[in-house]
C-alpha cells in the first residue's frame, strides 16, 4: 500500500514537473519557437517556389522583396543594404562616396539620364562635364532604358578606379555633339558648410547642410572666422538639412551651451540603446544671439540641435515646423557583406519631448501611416518655462508663412524647360557677372518664352479644374439654368492663356531661371 502511494505521488510529481516545464517553455521560449517556426515556413516556401513554380524565380529579387516588405511594416528608417549597396550606406554615415561628383536627372523626352549639376572641384567638373550633358555609355555599356538609380550605381565605385563615359552635349545648332571622357573616381565629400558670410548689421550666417562626416570641426572654424570678421550675432541655417550623426549635433550645441548640459537622451529596449548625451567641453560663446532657420526638410540631428537650443532658451527658432524624426538608427552587420540600419531607440531633447511625427505603430488599412494629430501631443516646458509640444517636429518660435509658387512654374521645372533654357544660355555666354549682379533681362525672358512656345508646353490650371467641378455640381443640384450666364463670364475670364500667365508670373519664373543659370558658372556658392 505504501509502495503504491509512493508510486502515485511520484507520478503526480512527474506530471506536475512536466506541466510546469511545458508552461515554462510556452511562456519563456514560445517567442523563440515562433521565430524558428516561421523561418522554417519561409525557407520551405522559397524552396517550393523554386522547384515547382511555373516560371523561374529570381531568388535575389524574390527574397529581397520579402525582406523589404517585412521591414516596411516597421518604422520608415529600418532598412537592409546588401553588399552591393554599401556605398549608399557609407554615404549616409560618412557623407562621402567614391564617384565623379555630380547630380543626375532623368530626361523624360530622351528617356536617358543627364548631368544636372556637377560639384565644384570634383572629377566631373575637372573633366569638363556640364549640366545638360546626356549620358550615353559607361565603359561601353549603353545606358538606354536605365533609371537614375541604376546609372548612379554604375557611376560609383572605389576611389582611384576609372571609367570611360560617353555623353552627348547640346550645341548651338539644336543638335547634340558626342564626346568621350576618362574619369578617375575620387572620394566625394558633400560640403557640410556650402556657404558662410557676414551679412548686414554684422550678422554672421552659416549654412549647415548635413551632420554626416565631421561637420562640427568645419562649423567651429567657420564660426570663429565670422567672429574675426566682426559678426556680433549668428544665423544657423538648417533648412532642408536631413540630419546625420547624433554626436555631431551634440558637439555643435556644446559651442553655445555650458559644460554639463543634457542635450539628448536615447531610450531603447536594450541597455546599450539607452544613453544620455551631455556637453563635455567648455563653450565657444555663451552670449552671442542666435537664430536657427528650419523648414519641413529639417530632420533628425538637425532637430536635436534646433530643439535643444530652443528647449534651453539659447536660440530663437525661425521658419516652419520641422520634419519630426525622433528615432535613432544603428548599423548592424549581416552575413555576406550586408548591413541593416535598424531603429534601436527614440531620442528625447532637454525638455523631455520626443519630436517623432509619423505614427508608424498605427497604420491605416492600406498600410500607409499618418502623423500624430496635434490633439494627442503633450505639453512640455523649456528651461525658462515656455510651452513646447512633442509629437510633431520642432515648432518654430517665429513661423514664416511659406511662399506659394505659381502652378505654371511647377510644370516649367517638371518639363525641364528652365533647365533647357539655362543650357542654351550657357552656350551663348562663356561668362556672366557676379551672382549678386546677375539678372535675367527682358530680352532673355523673351527668348525663354519663345523656347516654351516652341516646345508646345501644356500645363494644368487649377482654376479650370475647380470651375469644371463647380459646373457639374451646379447642374446636378439644378442651379445651372439661373447661373449659366455667370458661368460663361467666369469661363471667359479664366480662359487658358499661356502668354498672359508667362507675363503675369514673370517675376517668379525669372528668379528660377537666374538660380539655374548662376549655378552653372558659380556652382553651389553662387546660391
Amino acid at each position: 500500500m505504501k509502495k503504491l502511494l509512493n508510486r502515485q505521488i511520484a507520478i503526480v510529481a512527474v506530471a506536475v514537473i512536466a506541466t510546469v516545464a511545458f508552461f515554462s517553455f510556452k511562456s519563456g521560449d514560445d517567442r523563440n519557437f515562433q521565430i524558428a517556426k516561421n523561418l522554417d515556413i519561409f525557407n520551405a516556401i522559397v524552396k517550393e517556389l523554386d522547384m515547382f513554380y511555373v516560371d523561374t524565380i529570381d531568388p535575389n529579387k524574390t527574397i529581397r522583396e520579402g525582406i523589404d516588405n517585412m521591414l516596411y511594416t516597421l518604422d520608415p528608417y529600418t532598412e537592409y543594404f546588401p553588399e552591393e549597396d554599401q556605398s549608399e550606406l557609407e554615404q549616409m554615415i560618412k557623407g562621402s562616396f567614391g564617384g565623379m561628383g555630380s547630380y543626375i536627372a532623368y530626361n523624360t523626352k530622351l528617356k536617358r539620364s543627364m548631368i544636372s549639376e556637377p560639384f565644384e572641384g570634383t572629377p566631373a567638373a575637372k573633366a569638363g562635364l556640364k549640366a545638360g550633358d546626356i549620358l550615353m555609355e559607361i565603359d561601353g555599356q549603353d545606358l538606354a532604358g536605365k533609371n537614375n538609380a541604376e546609372v548612379s550605381q554604375m557611376l560609383r565605385g572605389q576611389a582611384g578606379t576609372s571609367f570611360k563615359l560617353k555623353i552627348e552635349r547640346p550645341n548651338e545648332k539644336g543638335g547634340r555633339t558626342p564626346m568621350e571622357f576618362t574619369i578617375v573616381r575620387e572620394s566625394i565629400q558633400n560640403p557640410a558648410i556650402p556657404y558662410t558670410a557676414v551679412l548686414d548689421n554684422n550678422v554672421g550666417y552659416i549654412s549647415l547642410s548635413t551632420f554626416s562626416g565631421n561637420p562640427s570641426k568645419e562649423f567651429k572654424k567657420a564660426f570663429l572666422d565670422l567672429k574675426k570678421q566682426g559678426a556680433t550675432s549668428l544665423v544657423i541655417d538648417l533648412r532642408s538639412n536631413g540630419g546625420g550623426l547624433l554626436d555631431e549635433a551634440v558637439e555643435i550645441a556644446n559651442y553655445f551651451l555650458p559644460r554639463g548640459k543634457v542635450i539628448v537622451t536615447t531610450k531603447g529596449k536594450i541597455k546599450q540603446a539607452s544613453n544620455t548625451y551631455k556637453t563635455l567641453r567648455e563653450p565657444l560663446d555663451l552670449d552671442i544671439p542666435i537664430a536657427v532657420l528650419v523648414n519641413s526638410g529639417t530632420a533628425s540631428a538637425s532637430e536635436i540641435l534646433s530643439g535643444s537650443l530652443q528647449d534651453l532658451d539659447r536660440a530663437v527658432i525661425v521658419g516652419n515646423r520641422t520634419f519630426g524624426k525622433g528615432l535613432v538608427q544603428v548599423p548592424r552587420s549581416l552575413p555576406y557583406g550586408g548591413t541593416m540600419k535598424v531603429t534601436t531607440s527614440k531620442y528625447y531633447i532637454p525638455s523631455g519631448r520626443c519630436v517623432q511625427a509619423i505614427d508608424y505603430k498605427h497604420r491605416n488599412e492600406d498600410g500607409s501611416v499618418g502623423t500624430i494629430p496635434d490633439s494627442l501631443t503633450k505639453v512640455f516646458h523649456t528651461a525658462a518655462g515656455r510651452e513646447v509640444r512633442d509629437g510633431g517636429g520642432v515648432m518654430p518660435d517665429i513661423v514664416i508663412k511659406q511662399e506659394k509658387l505659381p502652378n505654371i512654374l511647377f510644370y516649367l521645372v517638371r518639363d525641364n524647360l528652365i533647365f533647357d533654357y539655362a543650357t542654351q544660355y550657357c552656350l551663348k555666354h562663356p561668362t556672366i557677372v557676379a551672382p549678386e549682379k546677375f539678372e535675367v533681362t527682358d530680352a532673355d525672358y523673351n527668348d525663354f518664352k519663345a523656347l516654351v512656345k516652341k516646345a508646345d508646353f501644356k500645363y494644368d490650371q487649377q482654376s479650370e479644374k475647380i470651375l469644371k467641378t463647380l459646373k457639374e455640381a451646379a447642374e446636378f443640384e439644378g442651379y445651372m439654368d439661373d447661373a449659366s450666364e455667370e458661368f460663361k463670364a467666369l469661363e471667359k475670364k479664366l480662359n487658358h492663356d499661356l502668354d498672359r500667365d508667362l507675363d503675369y508670373f514673370s517675376s517668379d519664373i525669372k528668379k528660377m531661371i537666374a538660380t539655374e543659370i548662376i549655378k552653372r558658372y558659380y556652382y553651389q556658392r553662387g546660391n
